[in-house]
């Protein structure tokens, strides 16, 4: 298998990752809201300073692609005037905090979200790993299939934190602090080495009043949801006409599944080459960036893709990936194809990145029907 590199962190605005394509610029709007003139200014960004294309992440965030210095430079004043930027890197690396979608604006749930966000920019923030992430559900539930390393779930009675890996949770009646605290009993227990830890490497022993972990829903699928209509797109990908043409119908949220909600909306919207439906192969496809716009991708996943996608089966997945660190999806798929050189790919089935190919590695001519 070919060699990749483990960056191991995240990129941000104020610390963008370099690319096959340029600079890659991530915004992390505050509970993942956008209003209609922070998309359509973001919209402009990608299609003055980037290169047009930008990505809906699995953390609920929005990346520009293909910035240089100057442009670089430019989105950062813009993003500021549009209350985007953080105060300082540390401050947007820690601030990995995902609030349901599904939350309405001034609800518990949000207001969780913003003192965990608060208090991860505070004097006394623990200085988590940058990909030690939050996870604030809402009723209906729908982050199960999130990853997240301290949960927070709502029921009818109350609130529970659960920590990823365990199969406990602690009731509380104050869940952001109690989610903050355990991020700094997960630091003083040696969780940190060289900046890099996950809660699932080093869980706290199962302390008095833990309940059972209880179970957490899956994301709504594609369609009229409650607060407003989600929509999608393949790979997750996105351009400036279609976020300015999101944007005319609302504000909207950025989901951890790749997809928008627009709020408030009842009927489909009108946005060209969005998903409407919930049927479509590409919403069981995941693929990432690839070669070339990906120094380590080594095929160009996506074509191969859409191509494969027509003959997906009713509720198969597939994961294509363009190396092997499996960016885009760490879980199982039906199929998973992992890039050997720019025509030969390992078949998985039934597994992960990380399982065992069937065979030799095939060429794109000779997979067989999936």
């Amino acid at each position: 298998m070919s060699g990749f590199q483990v960056k191991g962190w995240c990129p941000g605005a104020l610390r963008p990752m370099r690319s096959g394509d340029g600079l890659v610029l991530r915004i992390r709007a505050h509970c993942g809201r956008l209003t209609p003139a922070q998309a359509m200014g973001i919209a402009d960004l990608s299609q003055t300073s980037g290169n047009g294309l930008m990505d809906l992440t699995s953390r609920a965030n929005l990346q520009l692609r293909g910035l240089d210095e100057a442009g670089h430079a430019a989105a950062l004043e813009r993003l500021d005037a549009m209350g985007l930027l953080d105060p300082d890197a540390r401050t947007e690396a820690r601030r990995n905090v995902i609030l349901s979608p599904l939350a309405p604006m001034g609800s518990p749930a949000w207001q969780i979200a913003e003192a965990i966000s608060a208090g991860l920019a505070g004097p006394d923030a623990p200085e988590v790993p940058t990909k030690f992430g939050f996870a604030v559900d809402a009723l209906p539930l729908s982050l199960g299939g999130v990853p997240a390393d301290i949960r927070l779930i709502p029921s009818e009675t109350g609130w529970v934190v659960a920590p990823d890996g365990a199969d406990w949770a602690l009731p509380t009646d104050d869940p952001a602090a109690l989610a903050l605290d355990l991020a700094r009993d997960f630091i003083a227990r040696g969780g940190v080495t060289a900046g890099r830890g996950r809660m699932r490497d080093r869980l706290p022993p199962m302390p008095e009043g833990a309940v059972a972990r209880p179970e957490t829903g899956q994301p709504p699928a594609i369609g009229p949801v409650p607060g407003g209509w989600l929509l999608g797109f393949a790979f997750g990908q996105i351009t400036p006409d279609q976020l300015r043409a999101a944007a005319a119908h609302g504000p909207l949220r950025l989901t951890p599944w790749r997809a928008l909600l627009i709020e408030g909306l009842a009927l489909p919207p009108r946005v060209p080459g969005a998903i409407l439906v919930p049927d479509d192969p590409l919403l069981r496809i995941h693929a990432c960036t690839g070669a070339p716009a990906c120094p380590q991708g080594l095929a160009d996943v996506r074509a191969l893709a859409r191509r494969l996608a027509p003959g997906l089966r009713p509720g198969q997945s597939l994961h294509v990936s363009g190396c092997a660190k499996g960016c885009a999806h760490r879980g199982r798929a039906d199929v998973t194809l992992v890039a050997r050189s720019p025509d030969t790919f390992d078949m998985i089935r039934d597994g992960t990145i990380r399982d065992a190919a069937l065979g030799p590695p095939l060429r794109t001519a000779d997979i067989p029907p999936l």
